[in-house]
Formats: structure tokens, sequence, C-alpha cells
């Protein structure tokens, strides 16, 4: 069901002119003869996803003869990954690779059930398959076409003290992202949930704010939470893709050959990211635990017990059937 967008006129107008002025005070408008494609991400410039964005970048400029040019803002320098999206809905940015979809269609969240997936090959082909596409096509009436299925992977907890069962996680204070299933998850778990932009968590387990934060692998390697947080708990407790999607308005400009170039070079793109992700996590693993990181194995089983109130939860949201088809693909 398409939501109504809740931001007010001022703050759309203001994130605009903050996109206009990256625009031109990095020199980069747009030339006469050239298609520019601006996309734009949350993560650092260390991460696997600014790699995997810059590899897009290369396969259409390639692709294209250089008549496509795609000017790439990492790092949340056009806004958080909600604020993004929401310029791509109204065609101020082109693309975004983002978590934060469930606002418009909270069925994405589906593939975010906790222990729905217990390998990534399970995953994948969930999300390249009938199912993936199946989610991804309400999105069409926001202006977002969910072109592939980037990879945030499996997430974990870190803290300050140890997360071997649910019961370590009562009473504490976890950021999690702004998606329900996350939050409601995490209730489930016991802990308390705190939303929150994922630019403002580093100083947020700094100061204190929250004890604790999950992301994958790559994501607390790249954001030095090693830093700030001295265990990391291998909860695996969600897998979370990370849908790249582009204006459809924008994408209805292109010609029939621009549009196969960035499609084709988007699902590439895709597969390039899994892989760069899962032949890294070990090594990062060893790099945090080199960095004073002890890494604790939890009971999942536990975790995956208490998880079960989530299910009932959303079979109350999207229905049994579409809750059944997916676990019954996986399975």
């Amino acid at each position: 069901m398409k939501i109504v967008r809740n931001i007010m006129v001022f703050a759309t107008v203001a994130l605009t002119v903050g996109i206009l002025y990256v625009l031109v005070t990095t020199g980069e408008a747009a030339s006469d003869d050239v298609v520019t494609i601006r996309f734009g991400h949350g993560s650092a410039e260390t991460n696997e996803r600014h790699t995997a964005v810059l590899h897009f970048k290369e396969l259409v400029e390639e692709r294209s003869g250089g008549k496509m040019e795609v000017l790439v803002y990492p790092n949340e320098q056009l806004g958080s990954e909600a604020e993004m999206i929401e310029s791509v809905t109204f065609n101020d940015l082109q693309m975004v690779a983002a978590s934060a979809f469930s606002q418009y269609d909270p069925r994405i969240g589906i593939f975010e059930l906790p222990y729905l997936f217990d390998s990534n090959e399970e995953a994948w082909n969930t999300l390249d398959g009938p199912i993936g596409q199946k989610v991804a096509e309400p999105f069409l009436e926001d202006n977002l076409r969910i072109l592939a299925y980037f990879e945030n992977g499996f997430r974990h907890v870190t803290s300050n003290v140890p997360i071997e069962s649910p019961d370590d996680l009562k009473g504490i204070k976890i950021r999690t992202p702004e998606i329900p299933v996350f939050i409601q998850t995490f209730k489930a778990f016991g802990a308390s949930p705190t939303p929150m932009a994922f630019g403002e968590l580093y100083m947020a387990l700094q100061q204190g704010t929250v004890d604790a934060q999950e992301n994958p692998i790559a994501n607390t390697y790249a954001s030095k939470f090693q830093e700030v947080q001295d265990y990391l708990n291998m909860t695996a407790h969600q897998y979370m893709p990370l849908p790249v999607a582009i204006s459809e308005e924008f994408w209805q400009s292109l010609t029939l050959e621009q549009q196969e170039v960035i499609e084709s070079s988007a699902k590439e793109t895709a597969q390039f990211h899994r892989d760069l992700i899962t032949e890294n996590e070990n090594k990062m693993i060893e790099d945090l635990k080199d960095a004073g990181m002890t890494v604790i194995e939890p009971d999942k089983e536990a975790f995956r017990a208490k998880s079960e109130s989530v299910y009932e939860i959303y079979r109350g949201k999207f229905g049994d059937e579409l809750i059944d088809t997916i676990l019954e693909a996986v399975q």
C-alpha cells in the first residue's frame, strides 16, 4: 500500500538545495552531450559498498562509450538514507543504494525477518528470483525502480558486554535502523532498540547514548566501531539486502540501450559486491580481533526461539500467503 509522505515541504526544499550546493561546489554539472547519473549512498569510502558503486560507475561509463557518467556521493553527503530515497522519488537524485525502503512499502521488510536465511546463497537466490521481483514492483508507484539487490549481509551485535543469549540484551540500549522489523526483533530479544541515523552512531557509542549496535561485519569494520565497542557477538540475527533504485521518471527518459547498460551493470555489480563482502569478511574479523575486540559465539537457537513472535506480527501485516511463500522458497 502506497503511504503518504510525511516530511514537511520545507525539509524537502532544504534537502534539494543541499544537493544542488554539493553539485555546484564540486563543479560536477551535467554536460549537454552526456547523460549524468548522480548516485548517493550512506557508507564511508573505505566500505565495500563504495567500492561496488565505483565498479558500477566504471561499467556504465565503459559500456556507454563515455555517453553516460556516474557521479558518486558516499558517506551521506546528500542526506540520510531515508532522505536520499526521498530525493529519488522526487527525481532530484537519480540513484541510491540504501536500506530504508520500508517507508514506502513495508513488504520489503520480509527479507529482514530474523533467522529467515541460513546462508548467503539462500538469500541471493530468493532476491534474484520471482519473490525479489514481486516485492520490488509496488515501489514503481513512488517513482522507485529497484534494479538489483546489493549486499548488506548478515548482521551481528557489537557491545561492551558479552552477548551470549537474549538474556544478556535485557536493558541494553541498542541502536537499530529506523525500520520496524529491526525494532520489533530487538524488542523480542528483550533489548531497548533506539533508532538513529547511521551517521550519528559512532558518536552515540562514544558518548554512551547507546550501549550497543548491530550491523554487518563490513559496516562495523569500515566505521571503526572497534574503537568504541569491546565485543563482536556473532548473532547473525538478520540478513539484509541493499536495494539499488533509480528514479522511474529518469529511467523512462532513457533509451532502451541506455536502460540495458544501467540494468546489466547494476545486476553484475550486485554479485560483485556480494562476492567482495564474503571474500573479505574473515579477514575483517581477524583485524577486529587484532584491534582488541573479543569475538563471542552466542546461542543462536535461543535467539531464534525468541524471534518467533516477530513472524506472528508480520503474518498479521503481510498475510500468511507472502510469509509462507518465502518460507517455502527458502526451504
